[in-house]
């Protein structure tokens, strides 16, 4: 079995940065290089101000780097001197071409494997830590062995699919549910390359929570785990659309059918919908793989998860429209939160944006204020033309005064604090909260004089007159 002593990480993003941070804490004996092209994201790993923010990722970056934690764009140097490589590298879902919005863009892991044949002089273990669809290994593996000039040099290929949740990246990584290590173990040679990464874990995850498998189902477990997590949201989702018809409480329903055992409780919150980086790349990416192999009601089922997703923001949009008077134009709405969850500043696929767009082709005006997302972020996510009317606040009470509504689209905890009687003197009157996250207390809300909307409650007999959706 192999030995492994160093470690290079290529890709310097939201998995790469926290998993190598971790194995650095857990192994001290072990070298971690975390390699990336871009200068401005090294730097910023090297830096006092970390590129992402992970509760509890600084503490630990800062006490291993320069130890056995290093952060460089010398790529080929660390590819050379180590034995255990992760490609953790952007696999969004293509553009253009065939699959379109559809199929998994896999242009950086192609260019990951063309270099690291192009730099090994020794063998080395492929960790695939990005999201990639099944039998990827196996083209992988092709490019691996086509381009490498030297002769005699192994390439063992694993999935060791990530699991982290943003915003608790870091205890996942401490506690994991399981850590899945997938590898060709019907030969002496794959299964040496598993039992290596399996050490490299044992540090500090216990043995019985490490599981192996062969290379196609770890790909495949990573695609259906996101699917099923996600299709549990859509779920909820779906049912906060009844409950308003019929004035059921979506969290009464959600805690009675949270409670049996075969269900339980965990994504069972409704809310204006789930974003992040995977759930939707990871369906689209499961569907488009039923489709090439002709399971074309398999593909239907998951695309109607997102389906379901895109429809909740679109009547989120529409609940508030029909509930202010059928029109918005030219009126000052509050969006707080930008960010897809707290606890991150992540807003890939943040329900914000299709939300904020929505408002604003109705001739909205959007102050947005969330404590973690830079006004650059919103800038980049929203497009120039959306900008001209949307102003990126740094408080919220510099977006809320002045606005006839606020919505909320992020759980950020700092919102429950507010001192919402002094802001519902600052708001244009009726004063109406869109609560997007139901974190709010809507009764206090509604005695101070705000007209509530809670996504999945009954209905404020304000708006039961303006259904609308």
């Amino acid at each position: 079995m192999v030995t492994v002593t160093k470690i290079c990480c290529i890709g310097a993003g939201y998995v790469g940065g926290p998993t190598m941070a971790m194995i650095a804490q857990k192994c001290p004996d072990i070298e971690v290089t975390v390699v990336d092209i871009s200068q401005p994201r090294i730097d910023a790993w090297n830096s006092s101000e970390l590129p992402i923010y992970e509760p509890g990722l600084d503490e630990i970056v800062f006490a291993r780097r320069g130890k056995n934690l290093f952060f460089s764009t010398d790529v080929e140097g660390a590819i050379r001197k180590c034995e255990m490589i992760f490609v953790s590298v952007n696999t969004p879902t293509k553009k253009t071409g065939l699959g379109k919005g559809k199929a998994a863009d896999l242009t950086y892991w192609e260019l990951a494997a063309r270099t690291i044949a192009a730099c090994s002089e020794s063998d080395k273990i492929i960790v695939e830590k990005s999201t990639v669809p099944v039998r990827t290994a196996e083209a992988i593996e092709k490019v691996l062995q086509r381009n490498c000039p030297h002769e005699g040099v192994r390439f063992d290929i694993l999935s060791n699919p990530e699991f982290l949740a943003e915003g608790t990246a870091m205890t996942d990584l401490n506690a994991p549910d399981r850590v899945l290590i997938g590898g060709k173990i019907e030969n002496p040679e794959g299964q040496a390359a598993v039992d290596a990464l399996v050490e490299v874990y044992a540090n500090w995850v216990p043995r019985a929570q490490i599981l192996t498998a062969n290379l196609w189902s770890a790909e495949l477990s990573k695609l259906a785990a996101n699917a099923f997590l996600a299709q549990r949201i859509s779920s909820i989702n779906a049912m906060s659309a009844l409950c308003e018809a019929t004035g059921a409480d979506v969290k009464q329903v959600s805690h009675a059918i949270g409670t049996d055992s075969r269900i339980g409780p965990k994504f069972l919150n409704a809310s204006v919908g789930f974003g992040g980086s995977c759930f939707q790349k990871d369906i689209l990416n499961l569907a488009y793989i039923c489709e090439c192999h002709g399971l074309h009601e398999v593909a239907n089922y998951w695309h109607s998860v997102v389906g379901m997703n895109d429809y909740q923001k679109s009547r989120f949009v529409r609940r508030m429209i029909s509930a202010m008077f059928n029109t918005i134009s030219g009126k000052k709405i509050a969006m707080l939160g930008f960010a897809f969850k707290k606890d991150t500043g992540d807003t890939r696929e943040s329900p914000a944006i299709d939300v904020g767009h929505g408002l604003i082709e109705d001739g909205a005006k959007l102050n947005i204020y969330d404590p973690k997302v830079a006004a650059d972020q919103i800038k980049m996510d929203m497009g120039d033309e959306a900008m001209k009317r949307i102003t990126c606040c740094t408080s919220h009470t510099e977006a809320l005064t002045g606005a006839h509504a606020v919505c909320i689209m992020t759980e950020w905890d700092e919102f429950k604090e507010y001192d919402w009687e002094a802001i519902y003197g600052v708001m244009e009157k009726p004063a109406f909260v869109f609560d997007g996250r139901l974190i709010l207390d809507h009764q206090k809300l509604k005695d101070i004089g705000f007209i509530v909307y809670a996504l999945g409650k009954p209905l404020d007999p304000f708006l039961k007159g303006a259904e609308g959706v």
